[in-house]
This record gives structure tokens, C-alpha cells and sequence, in this order.
């Protein structure tokens, strides 16, 4: 039965009894951030008294209504499909066919080989270029990157530290003469921590080594690569992982804290440096939920920048995020319905006001998306934008009183978690003793029951069911030819066999004197690395040895 101890408005009372009279005794719903959802809103939830505090104009604080003053309207989100497959060949195919379709933006994948620290010739063939695109060398990232103009689009790394994919882009700038103050793009996967905690394959060196691997990438490309985002804090891998939407919120507003914190400690000027601070989302299907996630993200953003760092630098107070949409809401069931998961998800980070977007493709469930698939996951997004034309108004649910006070209750939610992360020492401290990751695990359990229980309904996995034999058949993408795999291999056995191999020994000595020395950039060294030619799996290696090994924490 609806809440009417704080209701007022006229009529209100027999809207009560006749909602009920047509109901029945309704058990409580709640979203996924254990929020209690009512059957309708009024001014009595949100009357808009308090519109300057919690609102405001778009461009101005608190930024609720987006950081930007013009936000879609002016200039809409980028479009950044992730893309990795095969061979660096194959990746750069495909990705000149996406930059036709519509993509307005770069987003590289590397194969799991990479994200695991090791060669191509440290792994069994048939594994290589299966998930992404093998990448061992600069040679391989100017394959990828032929006949693509680095100086106008940019591009986001899918590259854990120590940032090799990035050493290798910059030395491919070098040899075609691309100055590096006209590089852009984002070290997407810069989030140790959200490894750490929830992503572990990505998880390359032991925490106190990702610490300083990652101040020195932050410092180092402030200086050389003026244009690049060196940290990504990602909620993503938490939501994932099995965080509420609120949770997800929280963890990553704690390691950016935790992120600046570390910064500040390195005698690092706030005010320079939090405008590069960039954040990457989930986007679950949880539609008016999200939306809320966002706007309160934002403004809280906004409000720790000023209060506990006291900088006033409007750019420094924006929350840029890029997002994603779920690919653990998509099944394998039925996998076309995917699409409609997809626009959903993808309209509820437009709402929230996203800065750049990847939707997922319907097949991802699958395989590695084929490429029919990436091409209606590219359209999609253009048909929400040109089509449905849902960039004319600046958020335009704002002043909704369900959304407003959804918004309100989300932000209350965020704090309480923030809060509990910043007794328990910061979020460094909380991840390292693992009372994060056992968060994660009840959140997911809880979901995972609602589920198994029918009280959360998934199309043609609990319900609307239908035979195996009658549903719509889709393709897996093919793996790479064997004889292509073998070809690389080949190739990369005759890279290293005639490289200047004392050149590539004399670095990998630098690189490993450079990580027992206090004040030398690892980053720096790195590139030095890679300009040597020494492949990825060469310098991580080194890092590993000489910073630890990154095993993750496993709660039981």
C-alpha cells in the first residue's frame, strides 16, 4: 500500500483507496540498490523548493543537470565501440569499416595473452586473437593504427599497467612524426584497484608496485602527453562483480579519493591534475536507477573536489565518465532481445548524461562481436541521437518527481557506502583487507536469488521461454586461421631474432634498476623499453620480478 504519512495533496487519499481496491496487498518493490520504489511520485517527494542546492543550470554547480552547459545539445557523446580481434591487421579492418559506420572515436582491446602479462609465442595458438587483438610489439600497434589519423581521433587503451599499449602508440606517433601534444585519448584500464578487487586477470603487479606504476604514468603524461587522460577509475568491473548500482557509485568515488589522496601525497598540484581524472560506468538495465546512479555521481563529484580538496577550478570539479553498457544483463538465451537490453541501457546513459559511449553488441554473449552485430550496435546509437532525436533537451527528466527524489535517495546511498569505505582507512586499505570484495559477493548472492527466486524477471532465461530448436540462430565469430596464427608467430620469432638484442637487454637492465630506485619514472623507462624494441610481455615480466607478481586477494 503506498506511504501516506507525508502526502498532502488534494485527492491524494482516494487515489490511495482506489490504487489498492485495484491492487490488492502489494509486497514492496525495491530497484537493485535496495531502494523501496512507490507506485507514484508527487510534489510531496520532490517539489523543486531546493531547484539552485540540488540542481541548478547544466555547466554550473552541482552539476547535477550535466557539466557541460550545452552538454548533448551542443556536442553529443562520442561514439567508442571496443574493438579487438585476430591479428593487428584484422583490428585495423575492422575498425576503419566502424569509423565509416559512425564511430567517432578509437577503443582498442588486446587478446587475453596481453591482459595476462605474456607473448604470443608464450601461449597455445589456438587461444591467440580470440578475445581481442595480439599486440606484442610497435610494430603490431602501427599495423593496427595504418592509415588511421592519430592526431584527430582519440583513442582509449584498454591497457592495464604498466601502460605498454601506450609507450607503443607513442612511439609509433614518433616514427610518423605526430607531436605528442597531439595525442588524445584515455588509459582506460588505469583502475587498479577495481582490478584488484573484481578483475583480476588484469591485475598484473602487486598492489604497493601498481601504486607508484601508476603515479609515475599520471605524472609522466602530464608533462609529455598534455592531451591524455591518464586514469580511468572504473565502476564498471565493481557493478560487474556483483555491486548494486549505488555500491558500484561509491567504490569508485572512494578510489578516486583514494587516487587524488595518493596524487596530493606525491606533491602533485590538485588543481592541474583532477581535470585528467576521467570515470568509466556500467550502464545495468535498471533504466530510472542508472539515470539517478549518474546525476548523483555528479554532484558529489562536484562537492568533494570543492569541500575536502577546496579547488574551485570548474574543470577540476566535472565528472567525465565514459560508459558501457551491461554485458552481464545480455543472455545467451534468445540473444536478439539483446538489442532491446542494449537500447534501454543505452538511453538511461544518455539521460544521465555520459560523455562518450560503447553499446554492446547483441552477440557478445557469444563470441567476440561479429561484425553485423558492431554495426547495429554502432546505428543504435545513431538512431537514439538523429532518429529519436533524444539529444534536443538537456536532461530531460530533470524536475520528474520520481527521478528527483530517486536521485536524493541514491546520493544518500553513495555516502553511506562512502562513508563505511573511509572508517575502514580509504579505499586503498578497505580493498587490501578485503571488506570491499566481500560486499561484492552478498550484493551478487542477493541478486542471484532474486533471480533463481522469479522475483526479478529475465526474458528467456526464467520466463518467456521458448524451445531450443525454435529460437533465432546466430554466428559466432570464427577464430583466426590457423595459418595466420602460425604466420605471426613467425613473424614475431624473426622480430626478435634480428632486433638489436643488447640494445633490448641494456633497457630491460634500466627499466629493473628503475624500479629499485626511488625518484626515477617507471613510466619514462617503459617507453625507453619499447623504443628498444622490447616486446610487452618483456617489460611486464620485469615489472612483475621486481615489484611483485599481482595475485589477487580471494575471499572465502
Amino acid at each position: 500500500m503506498p506511504d501516506t504519512s507525508q502526502m498532502t495533496l488534494p485527492g491524494y487519499d482516494q487515489w490511495t483507496k482506489d490504487y489498492t481496491a485495484a491492487v490488492g496487498d502489494q509486497k514492496p518493490i525495491h530497484n537493485r540498490s535496495g531502494i523501496e520504489v512507490k507506485p507514484l511520485y508527487t510534489a510531496d517527494d520532490w517539489n523543486g523548493a531546493n531547484y539552485s542546492q540540488k540542481l541548478g543550470f547544466p555547466g554550473a554547480a552541482p552539476y547535477t543537470r550535466g557539466i557541460y552547459p550545452s552538454m548533448h545539445r551542443g556536442k553529443t557523446w562520442s561514439q567508442r565501440q571496443l574493438i579487438g580481434l585476430g591479428l593487428p591487421a584484422d583490428y585495423n579492418k575492422r575498425q576503419k569499416r566502424l569509423v565509416d559506420a559512425g564511430a567517432s572515436a578509437l577503443s582498442m582491446i588486446p587478446c587475453n595473452s596481453i591482459y595476462r602479462g605474456i607473448d604470443a609465442d608464450q601461449v597455445e595458438p589456438v587461444l591467440l586473437g580470440t578475445c581481442g587483438a595480439v599486440i606484442n610489439t610497435v610494430d603490431d600497434m602501427q599495423t593496427c593504427l595504418d592509415g588511421i589519423a592519430m592526431d584527430s581521433l582519440s583513442t582509449a587503451l584498454n591497457d592495464p599497467l604498466p601502460f605498454t599499449m601506450l609507450a607503443q602508440l607513442l612511439i609509433v606517433a614518433e616514427r610518423r612524426g605526430v607531436a605528442w601534444n597531439k595525442i588524445t585519448g584515455t588509459s582506460n584500464q588505469s583502475d587498479y584497484i577495481s582490478h584488484f578487487v573484481a578483475n583480476h586477470m588484469f591485475f598484473r603487479i602487486a598492489l604497493p608496485g601498481s601504486r607508484r606504476v601508476l603515479l609515475d604514468h599520471i605524472a609522466y603524461t602530464h608533462e609529455n602527453v598534455p592531451g591524455w587522460n591518464p586514469l580511468s577509475v572504473v565502476g564498471q568491473h565493481t557493478q560487474q562483480g556483483g555491486a548494486t548500482p549505488a555500491q558500484a557509485m561509491a567504490y569508485t568515488l572512494s578510489s578516486a579519493i583514494q587516487y587524488a589522496e595518493d596524487c596530493r601525497g606525491r606533491g602533485m598540484d590538485l588543481q592541474e591534475f583532477l581535470p585528467r581524472f576521467t570515470f568509466f560506468f556500467d550502464i545495468s538495465i535498471s533504466f530510472f536507477e542508472e539515470i539517478a546512479k549518474f546525476r548523483a555521481g555528479r554532484r558529489i563529484w562536484a562537492r568533494i573536489v570543492k569541500e575536502r580538496f577546496g579547488i574551485d577550478n570548474p574543470r577540476a570539479q566535472r565528472f567525465k565518465f565514459h560508459a558501457q553498457t551491461s554485458g552481464v544483463d545480455l543472455t545467451r538465451q534468445q540473444p536478439l532481445n539483446n538489442i532491446a537490453r542494449v537500447s534501454t541501457q543505452a538511453i538511461a546513459g544518455i539521460f544521465g548524461g555520459l560523455q562518450s559511449l560503447h553499446t554492446d553488441s547483441y552477440d557478445e554473449v557469444l563470441s567476440v562481436p561479429t561484425e553485423e552485430a558492431a554495426r547495429i550496435a554502432v546505428a543504435t546509437q545513431n538512431i537514439l541521437r538523429e532518429e529519436a532525436h533524444l539529444t534536443d533537451v538537456i536532461d530531460p527528466l530533470g524536475g520528474s518527481y520520481y527521478v528527483e527524489s530517486l536521485t536524493d535517495q541514491m546520493e544518500e546511498e553513495i555516502l553511506s557506502v562512502m562513508q563505511a569505505v573511509e572508517e575502514r582507512g580509504g579505499m586503498y586499505r578497505a580493498v587490501e583487507t578485503g571488506w570491499v570484495q566481500g560486499q561484492l559477493g552478498k550484493s551478487a548472492m542477493d541478486y542471484q536469488r532474486r533471480i533463481d527466486s522469479g522475483q526479478q524477471t529475465v526474458v528467456g532465461v526464467n520466463a518467456y521461454q521458448i524451445e531450443q530448436e525454435a529460437e533465432i540462430p546466430t554466428k559466432s565469430l570464427p577464430r583466426p586461421r590457423e595459418k595466420d596464427i602460425e604466420g605471426y608467430l613467425e613473424s614475431l620469432a624473426d622480430f626478435k631474432k634480428h632486433r638489436d638484442n643488447d640494445h633490448v637487454d641494456k633497457a630491460l637492465d634500466a627499466l629493473a634498476q628503475a624500479a629499485n630506485t626511488d625518484g626515477v619514472n617507471l613510466f619514462g623507462q617503459i617507453i625507453e623499453a619499447t623504443r628498444a624494441d622490447a616486446t610487452q610481455g618483456e617489460i611486464i615480466a620485469v615489472m612483475r620480478k621486481e615489484l611483485g607478481f599481482g595475485d589477487p586477494l580471494i575471499i572465502a
